[in-house]
């Protein structure tokens, strides 16, 4: 089992709850971003202890290969961690944005795209006592044409459907689909291994220089899926003590656990990583003779060779795999 360091990531949009939520004694303000896993370039996350400590992710797969990701994971993507696992808290709104499917990145000269999915942590008013918001999908049915003028005219807010977060929410996003993180969100991204991002709207905010932030509007309309939903949360009843599926698409399979009881999770069939991100509680994690603790803000990354993990606590957990 392994535990990286976090990656704090400090931002003009960043809130004060990263801190806190991870049990870390460090003292830094606006941090919008912890990067728990990545085998991002120049941002891989780094082993916090054991006998590997010191590795980057990336040296992990290097040296353990299927061993760690998985037979199939291993051929599809070499030594290139597949996944991407995030807290973001938004103390403003994050600006509007699109990801491209790998087709239409590889088109644009990208590696890949990026589908994604967010577990929201918390719910917090705001000085008007209202619960913090996002946008995810289009409400209407518009062409790239319109869109391109609703950007123009700073209407564009008004096509896509936003939702008042709730602990617990979970949306799903594929590549394609029109997205934002509301002021006062504070969510658990779990990606794929992108940084392909298209800005479509930034409310015409200025950075510290006075200057717009650049927007990627042709690429952005390449990119977006116009199809509209009637809805855009993942709706789920979560049961006490047993694994709720949530999302299951080609780069990744998620559930989430709510365990009041000791519990053993079976991976005897699994040809994948596993990775475990506790949102809640405490308890403990025992699997190939090695037990550690977890407890909310911890992200736990499992080898493909563990066959079985228990958990024992009061704890409320996200299970990733590809």
């Amino acid at each position: 089992m392994y535990k990286f360091e976090p990656l704090l990531k400090q931002t003009l949009w960043g809130g004060d709850k990263i801190i806190p939520f991870k049990h870390l004694n460090v003292s830094l303000d606006h941090v919008g971003e912890s990067w728990e896993i990545s085998g991002v370039k120049d941002n891989e996350t780094i082993v916090a202890d054991g006998p590997d400590k010191g590795k980057s992710l990336n040296q992990l797969v290097r040296e353990q290969k299927a061993l760690l990701v998985g037979k199939e994971n291993y051929q599809r993507f070499g030594d290139e961690f597949p996944l991407l696992i995030k807290f973001i808290d938004a103390r403003q709104n994050l600006s509007i944005q699109v990801h491209p499917t790998d087709e239409i990145a590889h088109r644009q000269g990208k590696s890949r795209g990026k589908t994604e999915m967010w577990y929201c942590l918390g719910e917090e008013g705001n000085h008007n006592s209202q619960l913090p918001q996002l946008y995810n999908g289009l409400k209407q049915q518009i062409t790239p044409e319109q869109y391109k003028q609703m950007v123009e005219d700073d209407t564009i807010t008004e096509a896509l459907a936003r939702y008042e977060v709730h602990e617990g929410d979970v949306f799903f996003i594929p590549a394609g689909r029109i997205h934002a993180i509301g002021a006062g969100c504070f969510v658990a991204e779990i990606q794929q291994t992108s940084d392909v991002t298209y800005r479509i709207y930034d409310f015409k905010r200025k950075d510290k220089n006075g200057n717009y932030r650049e927007l990627h509007t042709k690429e952005a309309a390449e990119s977006i899926d116009y199809t509209v939903l009637d809805n855009y949360r993942t709706d789920y009843d979560l049961p006490k003590n047993e694994g709720k599926q949530v999302v299951s698409c080609p780069y990744f399979t998620t559930a989430v656990y709510d365990l009041n009881e000791p519990m053993a999770l079976d991976y005897s069939e699994l040809d994948s990583f596993v990775i475990l991100i506790a949102v809640k509680g405490s308890g403990s994690l025992s699997a190939d003779g090695e037990t550690v603790a977890f407890q909310t803000g911890d992200t736990v990354l499992l080898p493909a060779t563990t066959k079985e993990v228990k958990v024992d606590g009061e704890v409320k957990f996200l299970e990733t795999f590809v």
